[in-house]
Parts: structure tokens; C-alpha cells; sequence
């Protein structure tokens, strides 16, 4: 009898341990493959440890992207995954463990992140942190200010590139990626040449000193000046194309497989470690960083080309 009483209680508390989620922002196609990873036992991409329960619809409607496609997410989250809806996000911040700031529009991240803040949430922010350097640090700053833990990252550095090209004796990258802009968002890198460039930053490591930027219409060329003299270089792809990287090490050059793109379950797992462990996998610091490159390279494309240092 003992037996069964422990072993019914190490089942209550196994359920109990499983974190509730919310979204804050249901206009991008990652809600509903981060539903499917975390509701659904059965799927092959299955991450256990935590489950959407609420969602915030937000959408832009200046960005063509957002407003096309806010409505067909939402319902998709509300009857196929029974996720419950709320008319703000202090309400959804009340009925979760956490928050994944999903909203596919980096202008409106600042001003959603203050009532997950406000709540003392810990928070997923998804690409694009932001859509300027300034609010990014400003998300930094309250967040700091606020005691929350917060991280963002692209699905490129948990994916099978940014795990199995990591070397000690790295000399210099070159990776490739989509780099479609956005007109809406200042910081145009942020928009999707993030992934490259984090797939750069995730196989360089940080501390990049100089950037410049070679703009076509159908291409930038990113160059990265790193302090310790190595060089990273990304070339960002209009409107899609394929990613790739070069790893150039002490004795060898190491090229992984091309690929239309990396799935999203490497980063699920680390979103659902981070939130059992408020320990960001990425420190928040490099995350800056690499806004500050980018902004580098928005400043390099506007002098035609010339270098820029970080600001």
C-alpha cells in the first residue's frame, strides 16, 4: 500500500511539474509548430516539460505578413490545440508559468514585453528581438530593472549547423542564409538575415569589433572584424535561398550540407530548459552583440560600404 501511495504521488507531482505557456503575438506560422511540439504527445518532434495554454492574438497591420495571417494561426491555436484566448496580456500573464513573445513585428516587442515584465515572467522573445539596437537594450534594461530572465535566439544555433561546427580552433566563418528585408523595420538585418548572422556569431563566439556591408538588391555581404583578428563573414539572400557555413579551422575547411532550413525542436527544448531553469542559453549579452553588429551593418551600408566599429 505504501508503494502505491508514493507511486500515485510521484505522478501528481510529475503532472503538477508540467509548466504552463502563453503567447503573446499568434501572426507567425512558429506558434503553431511550437504548439504542435509541446501539446501533442504524438508528434514525432514531441518536447515534454511544458504546454501553451494561453494566447494573446496581437498582429500588425502594416506588415502584409502579419495582418495576411493572424486570424488563420489564432483559430488554428483556439480549435485544433484548445488554447485559450485573452483581450490583453497582463489577463494571459495571470494563467501562466511563462511567456513566449511570438509577435512577428520587432517594433512592438518594447511595449508588449512591460506587462510580461510587470507580472515577473520569464519570457522567450522570438526573432526579431527587436527592430532597433535602442529597443533592444531597452528590453534589456527593464528586464535587468525588473529581475526577469529573458532570452532570444534564432532556431540556426540549436539546429544540426550550430551544434556540429563548433570547434576550438575556429580561424573564420562564412555562412549564408534568406536576407529578405522588411520596410517597416529600421534595423534591416534584424528581419531575417538574423538567422545567418547567428549562425555566425553562434560558431565565432562573440566579440566582434568592425562591420562592413556591401548592399545589392539581391544580397548584402556582411563582413565581421572580430578583436582577436579573425574575420566572419554572412551573406544574406534576397528574397530566399538556402543556408550554409564554412568553417575554416587551424588545419582544415569544413563545410556543412546545404538545407532549405533547420527545425524548430532544438529550440523548443532550450526554451522549455530555460524556463525549468531561468538560465538563458544564451547569455543576453552576446544577444546585444549581435544587434549591435547588425546595427554596424545598417550604418556600413548607409557610408557605402565603409567600416563601421560597434557601437
Amino acid at each position: 500500500m505504501r508503494v502505491l501511495i508514493l507511486a500515485v504521488a510521484g505522478l501528481c507531482c510529475a503532472g503538477a511539474a508540467e509548466l504552463r505557456l502563453g503567447v503573446v503575438g499568434t501572426d507567425t506560422s512558429h506558434v503553431t509548430a511550437f504548439a504542435k511540439m509541446l501539446n501533442d504527445s504524438t508528434s514525432p518532434d514531441y518536447v515534454p516539460g511544458a504546454r501553451i495554454v494561453a494566447a494573446y492574438k496581437g498582429g500588425s497591420k502594416d506588415i502584409e505578413s502579419s495582418a495576411s495571417r493572424v486570424d488563420g494561426f489564432a483559430e488554428e491555436l483556439r480549435t485544433k490545440w484548445k488554447i485559450e484566448f485573452y483581450s490583453d496580456i497582463a489577463n494571459l500573464c495571470r494563467k501562466v508559468d511563462g511567456v513566449l513573445l511570438t509577435s512577428v513585428d520587432g517594433r512592438v516587442h518594447l511595449e508588449q514585453i512591460k506587462a510580461i515584465l510587470a507580472a515577473k515572467k520569464p519570457v522567450f522573445i522570438d526573432k526579431p528581438l527587436a527592430a532597433t539596437l535602442e529597443d533592444a537594450r531597452e528590453i534589456a534594461r527593464l528586464a535587468q530593472a525588473a529581475g526577469v530572465p529573458w532570452f532570444s535566439a534564432s532556431s540556426m544555433r540549436f539546429g544540426e549547423m550550430g551544434t556540429t561546427l563548433k570547434f576550438p580552433d575556429t580561424r573564420g566563418v562564412f555562412t549564408w542564409g534568406p536576407g529578405p528585408l522588411e520596410t517597416h523595420h529600421a534595423l534591416e538585418m534584424s528581419w531575417y538575415a538574423i538567422h545567418p548572422i547567428e549562425l555566425l556569431y553562434t560558431l565565432m563566439g562573440p566579440g566582434c569589433d568592425e562591420v562592413t556591408r556591401l548592399y545589392t538588391t539581391d544580397e548584402d555581404a556582411i563582413t565581421g572584424h572580430w578583436k582577436d583578428g579573425r574575420i566572419g563573414s554572412v551573406r544574406a539572400l534576397r528574397p530566399y535561398g538556402t543556408y550554409g557555413a564554412v568553417v575554416f579551422r587551424q588545419k582544415e575547411v569544413v563545410q556543412s550540407k546545404v538545407q532549405s532550413a533547420e527545425g524548430y525542436r532544438g529550440l523548443v527544448i532550450e526554451i522549455v530548459k530555460f524556463f525549468e531553469t531561468k538560465q538563458p542559453p544564451v547569455s543576453n549579452e552576446e544577444t546585444l552583440e549581435i544587434f549591435a553588429f547588425m546595427d554596424a551593418a545598417q550604418r556600413s551600408r548607409a557610408a557605402g560600404g565603409a567600416p563601421m566599429k560597434l557601437r
